[in-house]
């Protein structure tokens, strides 16, 4: 689910506040420039956003920010460490952690229960692994079938930010059936029956049935189903249907095919193949490529081996051709010795006689 920033159809992008028929889904660390308004609001932990917060219920991880007021229409969660700039109503129950900071109170007209709400991911797993250790397989199975299923939800990924200036997440952005304010820059992108006032940038961009007020550039760009495009065109590859217009300049590296009816899915199956052949060429290449730096490492440790093995054959032989050097001239040294000593006993003798 949290693989792509996801827009449901009919999120309305107002001033200042994020409308949103059903739930809405804010991962950690993520930043949102706007209130929000939808049915069910969840807020991950470190995640900031600028507005205020309206919904049936609210759910604030630990850690996290909201600038603007929050109100519940049902039960709210308030995580330890969280802040919020406004005034927190809650029209039910209120399980809030320590540490919180509200700076204009709250007012909550069921029970209220200071603790550590427990995120729900890691209850279900703690209640999971229990049903497994006392060997309940049904309850466990039940469980996975009771869970609430979100409602058309607007999810926001881990450290994306979705502001009035753009909408930039590591993940693959999906428009449905919205009007959207910001400069798109993500992954792939997918606008379908959509209005963007803003550029798209990604990898593989399918624009379906949509009005872009803002330039296109990716590596693959698909333009079908009467799609509208005020700006250019700049991509490794540009498929357009005929009956789409595009109101700029159209660049495409490795060709531009405009034809009656684009099957985006055979093409990007295709593209697909073509990039798992390329990856594995890359691959083999550069397995052969560190196979040939190990034979040339090898080559280059044995050749220097064999120049040491030579120096220190080269130095032996120097020591042992010094050495007899040494030992002649000390045999001549000791040869003259015995002669001068010979020669000083004769002179002896004849002066004695």
């Amino acid at each position: 689910m949290f693989d792509r920033l996801v827009v449901p159809a009919n999120t309305k992008f107002e001033d200042g506040c994020v409308i949103v028929e059903g739930d809405v889904i804010v991962g950690p660390n993520a930043t949102l420039g706007y209130g929000i308004i939808g049915r069910k609001v969840i807020v991950g932990e470190k995640a900031n956003i600028q507005g205020d917060i309206v919904g049936e219920e609210v759910r604030l991880d630990a850690w996290s920010s909201v600038k603007g007021n929050v109100v519940s229409r049902g039960d709210a969660y308030v995580g330890e460490f969280a802040t919020i700039d406004g005034k927190l109503t809650v029209y039910g129950n209120l399980d809030i952690g320590r540490n919180v900071r509200i700076k204009e109170g709250f007012e909550a007209k069921g029970l209220i229960t200071i603790q550590d709400p427990l995120p729900v991911i890691i209850f279900i797993f703690f209640y999971l692994l229990e049903l497994l250790r006392l060997g309940k397989l049904e309850e466990a199975e039940k469980l996975f079938e009771e869970i609430e299923e979100f409602e058309s939800p607007l999810i926001i990924p881990e450290d994306s930010t979705l502001n009035l200036e753009q909408i930039k997440t590591s993940a693959s952005v999906e428009i449905v059936g919205s009007r959207v304010l910001g400069n798109v820059r993500a992954k792939d992108v997918s606008v379908e029956g959509s209005e963007v006032f803003g550029s798209l940038r990604g990898r593989d961009i399918v624009v379906d049935g949509s009005r872009i007020h803002g330039a296109i550039e990716g590596r693959t760009v698909f333009i079908v189903n009467g799609s509208e495009v005020f700006g250019h065109i700049k991509a490794g590859r540009v498929y357009m249907e005929e009956k789409c217009a595009v109101e700029g300049t159209i660049i495409g590296k490795s060709g531009v095919i405009i034809k009656p009816k684009v099957d985006v899915a055979e093409i990007m199956k295709k593209l697909k193949g073509i990039e798992e052949e390329e990856k594995e060429e890359k691959e083999e290449t550069e397995k052969e490529e560190e196979k040939t730096e190990v034979r040339e490492v090898k080559k280059a440790e044995v050749e220097e081996t064999r120049k040491k093995r030579k120096r220190e054959e080269s130095r032996e032989v120097i020591d042992v051709i010094k050495s007899g050097k040494d030992r002649e001239e000390k045999e001549v040294k000791t040869s003259e010795g015995d002669l001068n000593a010979g020669v000083g006993q004769g002179e002896v003798q004849k002066d004695v006689s």
